[in-house]
């Protein structure tokens, strides 16, 4: 039986190596992954040699198999082993310092020709061509997106493994990017593997059962649309629920009343975008969510010429944390008699009390649009993560909906706060370009006239 791979890549034998080697070739045995004498399955200790040694290869067959059994034995391996072997990549698989000099000293050899291309491939990270290695092995681009979830785990208290984050994402991003993607509509009669992922990842109103599910998805004034990559088959990256209305709604309670009258697609007037989530936590930082709402409300334009208006009905999730640390400084601009008033949100069933929540109304709404408007991260852009999404996207803060969802999380992130942000098709560019460029926020007058009379001061929080 042969040997399992010892804990350093100095004491892999020549005699090892040649035997892995033709081990692997011939007969595509996972190494690792050998059961030995008791029935238990034997791991890899040192998964950073085996990376070494599937970047030494060339061959195409043994590479595969090669990727595939790193990529088992990482599944497999004990959480510390998984995070030697993410610092393995910061500390051993970056660019190649001895190349990197020698290509620098060609660039400023001018007489040598091609020097920048060959100092552009030497001082690229030799983690990139590993990950590219192990993305060909079956089911490998599943198996990176785990590995970089572990990776996050880990990364405020090892933040060297940033370098490692920063190639995923470069490499994700091309591996996603929009032409890869493809649009599907998903409705009661699509598998069922993928209705049960629906319900899993469902991040923004969470689905009961299967009757809640069918209430979304199968009446006709109800659509539900998802991005998939051809790599990660009945997986959705991302999905949106929309819900066909007379007109823009200001909670998300009625949308979701399983008792509600479906009205007839063709009556409807507005496509209400109230639940976008991400699946894959492992593409983190690689947007395509305005690529889906985009194309959605042009499919939707298309298919329903009556729909005219598109709009979200969005959660604040950050609003309530983020009052309750002004509350406690005792900012300037929350006066006494202002800090009284807020202090009934902190009794509970204060919502529903109509005496109660029209005190809290009045005080609340001017505070929303300050946190929406003028609350910045260190880097000068919204703190609310929803807000920073859609108006990146071009859309307008269209209208701030008092106790729009009174369900426990919402009163939780939000004092249950939510929000319209209108997709106007014409103006789409227009607002994406001013935020982009000048951190601009588009917003409706009537939204402007909540703003409270104190424009000056603005709210400055660490990003999230």
């Amino acid at each position: 039986m042969m040997k399992p791979l010892k804990s350093r890549t100095s004491d892999v034998t020549p005699v090892f190596v040649s035997e892995l080697i033709e081990t692997l070739t011939r007969r595509g045995l996972a190494l690792f992954g050998r059961r030995d004498a008791r029935g238990e399955v034997a791991q890899a200790r040192d998964l950073a040699a085996l990376g070494e040694l599937l970047l030494s290869r060339r061959g195409e067959a043994s590479g595969v198999t090669l990727a595939e059994t790193l990529l088992a034995a990482f599944a497999a391996a004990s959480a510390a082993e998984r995070l030697t072997f993410l610092l393995a990549l910061a500390d051993r698989f970056g660019p190649d310092p001895a190349a990197v000099q020698r290509a620098i000293a060609a660039v400023l050899d001018i007489s040598e020709t091609g020097a920048l291309e060959k100092l552009h491939a030497a001082s690229e990270p030799r983690r990139q061509a590993l990950f590219r290695r192990l993305n060909l092995a079956p089911g490998g681009t599943t198996a990176l997106l785990r590995m970089r979830e572990d990776l996050l785990g880990h990364l405020s208290d090892h933040p060297r493994l940033k370098l490692v984050d920063d190639d995923f994402v470069h490499l994700f991003s091309s591996w996603f990017n929009r032409g890869f993607l493809a649009l599907r509509r998903i409705d009661w009669t699509t598998s069922p593997n993928i209705l049960e992922r629906i319900i899993r990842y469902e991040a923004v109103h969470a689905i009961r059962d299967w009757d809640d599910l069918r209430n979304r998805l199968a009446p006709e004034d109800r659509r539900c649309y998802g991005f998939f990559h051809p790599q990660l088959v009945d997986e959705p990256l991302i999905f949106v629920e929309v819900a066909l209305t007379r007109d823009i709604p200001p909670a998300v309670g009625p949308l979701l009343d399983l008792a509600r009258t479906p009205i007839a697609a063709a009556e409807a007037t507005t496509a209400v975008f109230y639940s976008i989530s991400n699946t894959q936590r492992g593409l983190g930082s690689v947007s395509f969510g305005n690529f889906l709402i985009k194309q959605v409300v042009e499919d939707l334009k298309r298919e329903l010429p009556n729909v005219k208006t598109s709009v979200t009905l969005s959660p604040v999730p950050g609003f309530a944390s983020w009052l309750a640390g002004q509350r406690k400084a005792e900012v300037a601009w929350l006066d006494a008699a202002t800090q009284a008033e807020l202090g009934l949100v902190d009794e509970h069933g204060w919502h529903a009390d109509a005496g109660k929540a029209e005190r809290v109304r009045a005080v609340l709404l001017p505070i929303a649009v300050r946190y929406l408007l003028a609350a910045k991260t260190a880097g000068g852009r919204p703190v609310d993560p929803v807000a920073r999404f859609h108006l990146g996207n071009g859309a307008r803060l269209e209208r701030l909906n008092f106790l729009g969802d009174v369900s426990a999380k919402g009163l939780k992130q939000s004092h249950g706060l939510m929000v319209n942000y209108l997709y106007a098709l014409d103006e789409i560019e227009v607002n994406h370009e001013a935020f982009a460029e000048k951190g601009v926020i588009a917003a409706a007058p009537a939204v402007r006239q909540l703003a409270p009379a104190d424009k000056s001061s603005r709210s400055t929080v660490p990003a999230p």
